[in-house]
């Protein structure tokens, strides 16, 4: 299987192998951009407390986000969505990790399992194959995947409202960045499975974009309040019974 393959599985591509055949979707790449310079603005003005590394990692992964997106929105190639989907899963790995040890205190090697098992999941999800007679109807007049390739995500946006409802019982104040961060991915998720139900639907004069490039707005969101729990209290270590 050659790496230069195209891939052609988004409304506003359609079959076209142009370079610009998803201006929306490759443009609202920059929202990644924006998260990151927001985030990264808002590292430098944290006292130097705040200031630790695997913050600064996690801004980088978001800026890796954005040009690898920008790649495979534009390219849509086999190694173009190499480069959209392994920075994607970097971070959530990382950030799962960071909440293991930075939030909850946990001991790394504990942490290191719980990683693990977190991409179980997220491998297995991906796996999994929909009936579309009971999951979904709506898409199998499109032929698209299960969910249209978005329950591979499921297991981050479960990760995320678990992580709230336990940071928000032990009294973490990160409880409500991730919480909303939670959120918003649902948002993110549906605006991606509903992409190509919705494809004729969603017009910008003569152009068909669909509803994927509200994904990456929204996801651009949702790091941007990952990344500002992680500056706000990831140095504090786990802060339990504190106000919230």
């Amino acid at each position: 299987m050659s790496l230069s393959q195209q891939i052609f599985i988004y409304c506003e591509r359609g079959q076209d192998p142009a370079f610009w055949a998803e201006p929306m979707n490759a443009l609202t790449n920059g929202a990644f951009i924006v998260a990151a310079a927001v985030a990264t603005r808002d590292y430098w003005a944290a006292p130097p407390e705040r200031r630790h590394t695997s913050a600064a990692l996690l801004i980088l992964l978001t800026y890796t986000i954005g040009a690898g997106s920008f790649l495979f929105h534009t390219y849509a190639t086999r190694w173009a969505a190499l480069a959209d989907t392994i920075p994607i899963a970097l971070f959530m790995l990382a950030y799962f990790g960071f909440v293991l040890r930075r939030f909850l205190g946990l001991h790394w090697l504990v942490a290191v399992a719980g990683v693990a098992a977190f991409y179980a999941t997220l491998w297995y999800s991906g796996t999994i194959e929909c009936r579309y007679d009971t999951l979904l109807p709506i898409t199998s007049r499109t032929g698209a995947r299960c969910f249209n390739g978005t329950l591979g995500y499921a297991p981050a946006f479960f990760a995320l409202i678990g992580a709230a409802a336990l940071l928000a019982a032990l009294r973490h104040p990160a409880w409500r960045l991730i919480g909303l961060a939670g959120v918003v991915f649902l948002a993110s998720m549906t605006f991606r499975t509903l992409d190509l139900e919705l494809c004729n639907r969603i017009r910008l004069g003569d152009l068909v974009v669909g509803t994927h490039f509200l994904w990456h707005v929204l996801n651009a969101l949702t790091l941007y309040l990952l990344l500002r729990a992680a500056i706000r209290y990831g140095s504090s270590g786990a802060r339990l019974n504190g106000p919230a």
